[in-house]
């Protein structure tokens, strides 16, 4: 019997459905918490609907899915013919996905290598698609993770924040480097950096802030070939015009995606978010 290596992740990869069902990737949503309801990422409530409800400073806080919503997705995943399964997550500095994750591997009825990638939004989808097609190309789980973890190695994500509060009150940045910003009335940039949100520069304007996060991608991005997704949080028109220009100023540029955020990174992020994903080939 030939293995059938299967990919696990979670919603906070934010890929398309048709890239889900074209490589049967398995994706276990998070929940937002708003108010007294708890909603699942993706297909209880919106992007809009988070970001309306922000606006409005409604409460909302995140969650992981339980260590039982994995070990029954394990189950249904394994009962569909896999041998193997590769679970690919965001980062256990952000979310303690990977950790509930790892609890329902331990007994689950096929094996299961449970990846923290230090990585969110497409930067893990992009890890997702990396382990996915080694899979279909009959890599083992041992060449699907490995695959899986070089694209996370060489992937790199920046992002800009109207304010660094919404993040401050999750507890994903520093109180101090969240004060300093808003004291200076400056517009940042961030990066991902060994799993963690991180301040990389401090701007004055918005507009000097989303030129300068353009330069950067198009530095990291160089001649090679690279995919790229831009993300946002009720800002489309930023992010499609952000898209365009780096279609023209990336001579390697490969997939080019472009998409808004799911209602768990918005929570953390406001409304107003824009996020490049450069992720070489």
């Amino acid at each position: 019997m030939s293995r059938h290596v299967a990919v696990v992740t979670d919603s906070t990869a934010y890929l398309p459905p048709w890239t889900i069902e074209r490589h049967g990737i398995t994706a276990v949503p998070l929940t937002v918490v708003l108010g007294d309801q708890a909603l699942e990422e993706g297909t209880e409530i919106s992007a809009r609907s988070l970001a309306q409800a922000l606006q409005k400073r409604r409460p909302v806080t995140t969650s992981r899915p339980s260590p039982e919503t994995f070990a029954e997705t394990y189950r249904r995943v394994a009962e569909a013919g896999a041998t193997d399964i590769v679970s690919l997550h965001l980062s256990s500095e952000l979310s303690g996905t990977y950790d509930a994750a790892v609890l329902a591997g331990r007994n689950a009825p096929v094996p299961v290598r449970v990846v923290d990638t230090g990585m969110v939004a497409m930067a893990l989808g992009f890890c997702a698609l990396a382990a996915a097609e080694t899979a279909e190309a009959g890599g083992t789980v041992d060449e699907a993770v490995t695959a899986a973890q070089k694209r996370a190695a060489d992937t790199s994500a920046y992002f800009y924040v109207d304010t660094l509060d919404y993040l401050r009150r999750g507890g994903r940045i520093g109180t101090a480097q969240a004060l300093l910003g808003s004291a200076l009335a400056v517009k940042p940039l961030l990066q991902l950096n060994g799993g963690r949100i991180e301040l990389l520069e401090k701007v004055r304007t918005g507009s000097k802030a989303i030129a300068r996060l353009e330069e950067i991608v198009a530095e990291r991005a160089g001649s090679g070939q690279v995919d790229i997704a831009v993300h946002h949080l009720a800002a489309p028109e930023r992010a499609s015009a952000l898209a365009d220009r780096l279609s023209t100023r990336v001579p390697g540029l490969g997939d080019l995606h472009v998409s808004e955020v799911g209602a768990v990174i918005g929570a953390h992020t406001g409304p107003g978010l824009l996020g490049v994903v450069v992720s070489p080939r």
